[in-house]
C-alpha cells in the first residue's frame, strides 16, 4: 500500500510539473531562468588547498571505481555469491559508481583548471542523478535490512520469500522510485526563476544550494522535499530499525555462540554502512545555523566538506566495509585474481 501511494503521488506531481511547463509560451520559458549557466564556487576561497583536495578526491575516486567494480564483477561471475544479499550489494556498488561519476569528474576538472562554470542543462542532469542515486540508496539499504531480517528470523522460508523474482522486483522498485522522486524534485527546482543569480556556493548542483538562488516562492519545493524525506529517508530507516530489533531478539535467543557470531557478522557490514550513510545525512541537514557572518561562512565551508565526505568517502568505504569482514567476498576476489588468463 505504501509503495502504491508513493508511486501515484510522485506520478501526479511529475505530470502536473510537465503540464505546467508545456503550457508555457516561449517567452515565459526564456523569462523563467535568466541564466544559461551556473558558477560552482567549491573551495575557491581556499586556493592553496585545492591541489591537495584534487589529489585526495582523485585517489578516492579511483578506489571507488576499482573497489565497487571488483564487487560487481565478483557478484556476477562467482556462483557462491549468487544470493539475495550479494545481488543487492552489486546494485549498491553500481549505484555508488553512478553517483560519484555524476559529480566527481566535473569537481576534479574545476579544482585543477579553475573552470567552475556548468551549463543550465548540465546542472539539471547532475542534480537529477545525484538526487536519484541518493533516493535509490535509501530504499536499497531498507531492502537489504529486510533481506537480513528474513535470512536470520525466517531461515527456512528465506529461499521462498527472497526468490530471484522478488529480489529483482525489490531492486527495480528502488531504482524506479528513486528516479521518479528525483525527476519530480529536479523539475520543481529548475523551473524556478533565478533572476540572474547563478553563483552556487557548493562543489556540485546540490538541490538546496540551487534553491537558495531562486527569486520566487519555494514553498512547494519545501513541501515536496519534506514528503520525499519522509518517504525515502524516514520510512526506510524505520524498516531498518525494526528489522534489526527483530534480528537482535532472534540472535539473543540462539543457544549456539557460533550461530550468534555468524549472525552478527552477516549484519555488521550493512549496519556500519547504514550508520555512516544516515549519520552523514542527518549531520549535514540537522545542524543549527549560525547567526553571525563569520560563523555562517565557516558553516558553509563545513557543509561543503561534509557533502564531499557523503559523496566520495562513503562510496569508497562501502566495498572496503563489505569485503573486510566477509569471507565469501574475500574468497571470490582471491579466486578472480588467481585465475590464469586464457592463452
Amino acid at each position: 500500500m505504501y509503495i502504491v501511494i508513493l508511486f501515484l503521488g510522485n506520478i501526479c506531481i511529475l505530470c502536473w510539473v510537465i503540464f505546467d511547463i508545456l503550457k508555457m509560451s516561449e517567452k515565459d520559458k526564456i523569462n523563467l531562468t535568466f541564466v544559461s549557466e551556473f558558477l560552482l564556487l567549491g573551495l575557491s576561497g581556499y586556493p592553496k588547498t585545492e591541489l591537495i583536495y584534487f589529489a585526495l578526491i582523485l585517489i578516492m575516486y579511483l578506489v571507488i571505481l576499482s573497489g565497487n567494480g571488483v564487487l560487481i564483477t565478483a557478484s556476477i561471475f562467482d556462483s557462491h555469491l549468487h544470493t539475495p544479499m550479494y545481488f543487492f550489494l552489486g546494485n549498491l556498488s553500481f549505484l555508488d559508481i553512478c553517483y560519484t561519476s555524476s559529480s566527481v569528474p566535473s569537481t576534479l576538472v574545476s579544482l585543477i583548471t579553475k573552470k567552475r562554470n556548468i551549463s543550465f542543462s548540465g546542472c539539471t542532469v547532475q542534480m537529477f542523478f545525484g538526487f536519484a542515486m541518493g533516493s535509490t540508496e535509501c530504499l536499497l539499504l531498507g531492502m537489504m535490512a529486510f533481506d537480513r531480517y528474513v535470512a536470520i528470523c525466517n531461515p527456512l522460508r528465506y529461499p521462498i520469500i527472497m526468490s530471484k523474482g522478488v529480489c529483482a522486483l525489490m531492486a527495480s522498485v528502488s531504482w524506479l522510485f528513486g528516479g521518479i522522486n528525483s525527476a519530480v524534485q529536479t523539475s520543481l527546482a529548475m523551473r524556478l526563476p533565478f533572476c540572474g543569480k547563478n553563483i552556487i556556493n557548493h562543489f556540485t548542483c546540490e538541490i538546496l544550494a540551487v534553491l537558495k538562488l531562486a527569486c520566487a516562492d519555494i514553498s512547494l519545493n519545501i513541501i515536496t522535499m519534506s514528503i520525499s524525506n519522509m518517504a525515502f529517508l524516514v520510512l526506510p530507516l524505520l524498516v531498518i530499525f525494526f528489522s534489526y530489533m527483530f534480528i537482535l531478539y532472534t540472535i539473543l535467543r540462539m543457544n549456539s555462540a557460533t550461530g550468534r557470531r555468524k549472525a552478527f557478522s552477516t549484519c555488521s557490514a550493512h549496519l556500519t554502512v547504514v550508520v555512516i550513510f544516515y549519520g552523514t545525512i542527518f549531520f549535514m541537514y540537522a545542524k543549527p545555523k549560525s547567526q553571525d557572518l563569520t560563523g555562517e561562512e565557516k558553516l558553509q565551508t563545513s557543509d561543503k566538506l561534509i557533502s564531499l565526505f557523503y559523496g566520495v568517502v562513503t562510496p569508497m568505504l562501502n566495498p572496503i566495509i563489505y569485503s573486510l569482514r566477509n569471507k565469501d567476498v574475500k574468497a571470490a576476489v582471491k579466486h578472480m585474481l588467481n585465475q590464469k588468463p586464457i592463452q
